[in-house]
């Protein structure tokens, strides 16, 4: 199968000037792999996770984005990621609202079956934790989880900028 818009990768890449053989070196994958995948070949989920490290993206982000270029040749490269960035912050907004409805659900339901025993929060307290790390990670409040962490380690491991 293949993507009709293997532009995204390749626009990236040109952005930073590099040369596929810089790509793949980087990203350790082959050249012959960059190549295929900048000629419209569908990239594995390890080979897109390379290039995302390097490219300095999300990889769920970079992935949403191939995958919407892939289904509209209207949208630019900048557009697709916009987009994929919007729908995790979307998705997020729709976690909150359903913590809240849930919670509120259990609290009412906790304050008539046992009012003296507050048992909602054994599920409002993980939850909550669980939404907020999830918050944290769409806003790129994680320091070792964003982009520029992983840019930081390759840079490392290499032992030189990109």
């Amino acid at each position: 199968m293949t993507d009709p818009s293997p532009l995204l990768i390749q626009k990236l890449r040109l952005q930073r000037g590099w040369s596929q053989e810089q790509l793949a070196e980087l990203t350790g994958l082959s050249v012959r792999t960059i190549q295929r995948i900048e000629r419209g070949q569908n990239p594995s989920a390890e080979s897109l996770k390379a290039i995302a490290a390097v490219l300095d993206v999300d990889f769920g982000t970079l992935r949403e984005a191939h995958m919407a270029l892939a289904a509209d040749r209207n949208v630019s490269a900048d557009e697709a990621l916009a987009l994929a960035k919007v729908r995790k912050i979307k998705s997020f907004y729709m976690h909150v609202i359903e913590y809240v409805l849930i919670i509120a659900f259990l609290a009412v339901l906790n304050i008539f079956t046992d009012p003296h025993r507050l048992w909602v929060a054994w599920a409002a307290i993980p939850w909550g934790m669980l939404l907020a790390l999830h918050g944290l990670r769409v806003f790129d409040k994680i320091p070792f989880l964003n982009g520029e962490w992983e840019r930081r380690e390759v840079e490392k491991y290499l032992g030189r900028k990109l």
